[in-house]
């Protein structure tokens, strides 16, 4: 009889940082809208939809994690005045919902979501 091993994440370190950002962007646009973080079933689904359209794949644990980890960041934003207007988080994405790293934003909020994981290696 043989065993099967866990199956790996599927994500490397750059979609890992890809996913955490777009759920922290997700984080800040439902705070700004209803003064609360994203409940779990619109993570789940913020996750999927991100999964989907960029060919990825992740564990549970993963997403768990991930899922989790974006209300930290998230919180670290929050309080700046930027992040309580929604038209102006509107403007981070471009067509079809994609994170526009064109956005020294977006640059931003990507590289404290790779600290963050950095510091959970």
């Amino acid at each position: 009889m043989t065993t099967s091993s866990p199956k790996p994440a599927g994500l490397d370190n750059d979609a890992r940082a890809e996913l955490l950002c777009y759920l922290v962007v997700g984080q800040l646009m439902a705070h700004a809208r209803t003064h609360e973080w994203l409940r779990t079933d619109h993570l789940v689904e913020s996750t999927r939809i991100w999964l989907a359209s960029n060919g990825a794949t992740a564990n549970w644990s993963e997403r768990v994690h991930l899922a989790s980890l974006s209300e930290k960041v998230a919180i670290d934003f929050a309080g700046l005045p930027l992040f309580v207007d929604t038209a102006f988080l509107a403007k981070l994405f471009t067509d079809g919902w994609r994170l526009d790293y064109r956005s020294p934003v977006v640059r931003g909020i990507h590289a404290a979501c790779e600290g963050e994981l950095r510091g959970h290696a």
